[in-house]
Parts: C-alpha cells; structure tokens; sequence
C-alpha cells in the first residue's frame, strides 16, 4: 500500500482538487507536473503533512531526491508521530533503515482492515500454510504431540494464521497495533483475548515461561530490529515451547528496507537473532509468502524452540 493515499481531507477544496488531480498525473508517469501542482497546494495549506508528503512522492519520482528529502522532513516537523511513514521514505532515499512508527503501523491498517482478508486472497498469501506446516514437522522432529495448551498471535491481524491453528491451541490470545484489525479478529470468535498494542510491549507485560507457543504470521517484515521481540519471546516460552514465524528476506547481509516500507531479514541476521536470544532454531527454510505485482516475495519460515 502507498501510505501517500492513507489521507484525510485537508478541509480546503482548492489543497483536494490539486491533490487529486497530482495523483493522477503520478499514475501517468508525470512526476514533475504533480511536484509542481503540490508546491501550490502547500503553499496555500503549509501545515497540512499530507500534502507535503504527497510532494515527496512526487518529487522523488521526477528525480529531486534533495527537494523530497525537505519535504519529508517538513512532515516529520509538522507531526513527529509519523503516521504517514515519512522517516521511512527518507531512510529509504538515505539507503539506511529506520525504524517503523507504531502510528503508521496503525493507520495503515486501520484503513486496510475492511479489504484485509480479500487483499492477501488475490496475492495468494502463504503464512498460514508455510506456519502450520513448518509446526507440524518440528513437532514431529521433537517427538511431541502438534497441540500446545497457550499461544499468543503476534501482529495477528484478521486472524488468518489463527484460523489455520485454533485446533491445535488451547487457549489462544492475539495483539496488533490497529484497533480495526483486531474487531475484525475478535469477531471470529476463536481468540480467547485479543489486545490492541504493540507486540513487543504486549510480550513485557507477559510472565515469564508461560505459554508454549508464539506465532507471527507475516508480522516480522515490520520490524527493523529482531532482537528485542526474540527476547522477549524467549522470557515468555515454556521450556520446550516454540516460536514459529515468516518473514521477508534478502540476498544480501542484516536488515534491508524495501520499496514497499517492509523490512528484509537477510537468513543469517535471522539465525544470528534467533541464537543471541537464547533460542535454539529448529527450521529455517526459503519459502515466498505473498505475490507482489505477480511475482513472489522472497520469504523465509523459521521454528526456534526455548531449551531451558
């Protein structure tokens, strides 16, 4: 999703009409003519952080990579909660990462909860599948029965992976940012609570080696850092409990933050997160999650186990 679309309204007719109509021209190739259109609009309506995002965009496409990076700094000074993921176009323009604003986070899916479930349809999403299936062999692995008596949902969304496992889970608790997305999952009726929070906030508050499964299904692409979540995870687990995850990768080295603001763990930045936790990695296999623009994403699904 392009978080330049996640606006609301500026209240002034003129700032909409020019908005509109630089969207169009961006769909049409013609960057340069909506960066100019923009200007106007927020030299009319200067405190409106949409429009100054939207001119980012568009700058960035006709080529002014300095004229984008002021333009979303001036969003970042207008509303420095970033709900429209202005730091994460400027790493991007910096070839650096940074970290993702829970109030992003929560807009964009706050907006995306309704069409959620029929979006991931069309781009054949696979967690749910890759999860279940990567659980069953590692439990196999173990010896040990595929049913766990506590798990918790990280990043949970709809419920998609939930569905998949509610069979295998006694008692199954779910967190995600967006408030949307968690009375979309609730309404399911196969969580026993649901928390609408940020994931790592929600392990702390968890007493330690409590439950016997975490799972996050296509959850971890938005994080930078993996570290602080597989602490946490391994504080909580059971000994014997484990943690299943997908996740978006890379070729490369550590942590890449793609096009689309996702993050890419690269395989070896994974399994070196897992081991600093304390985990022990049972699997970690390449497998594509999703399509985008009717390709694959490059994916990995990964079980760790806490030993002791």
């Amino acid at each position: 999703m392009n978080a330049g679309r996640l606006t609301l309204t500026s209240g002034d007719p003129v700032v909409d009409r020019r908005i509109d109509w630089a969207r169009a021209l961006m769909e049409e190739g013609n960057a340069g003519d909506a960066a100019e259109l923009l200007t106007e609009a927020v030299a009319r309506l200067p405190g409106h952080a949409p429009s100054w995002f939207l001119l980012g965009e568009a700058r960035e496409g006709a080529g002014d990579a300095p004229g984008a990076r002021s333009a979303f700094e001036q969003v970042l000074s207008l509303d420095g909660a970033d709900p429209l993921g202005a730091a994460l176009r400027l790493a991007r323009l910096e070839g650096s990462v940074a970290s993702m604003s829970e109030a992003y986070v929560r807009m964009l899916f706050d907006q995306y909860a309704e069409r959620f479930d029929a979006a991931l349809a069309r781009l054949d999403y696979r967690g749910p599948e890759l999860i279940d299936t990567a659980l069953e062999a590692a439990c196999a692995r173990l010896g040990r029965p595929y049913a766990f008596a506590r798990g918790l949902d990280l990043g949970c969304g709809t419920g998609l992976v939930a569905v998949r496992l509610n069979d295998r889970v006694g008692v199954l608790e779910g967190v995600d940012l967006s408030p949307n997305m968690i009375r979309r999952a609730r309404s399911r009726g196969i969580y026993d609570r649901t928390v609408a929070g940020e994931m790592v906030a929600f392990l702390k508050e968890q007493p330690a080696r409590d439950v016997d499964l975490i799972f996050a299904g296509d959850a971890f692409c938005y994080l930078d850092d993996l570290g602080p979540v597989l602490d946490e995870t391994r504080r909580v687990l059971e000994p014997g409990g484990l943690i299943a995850f997908t996740d978006e990768t890379h070729d490369g080295e550590g942590v890449l933050l793609r096009e689309t603001l996702r993050f890419a763990h690269a395989a070896s930045y994974v399994r070196g997160c897992v081991e600093a936790a304390g985990l022990v990695l049972l699997s970690c296999a390449d497998e594509w999650i999703r399509r985008e623009k009717e390709q694959p994403v490059a994916g990995l699904v990964a079980v760790a186990m806490r030993e002791t």
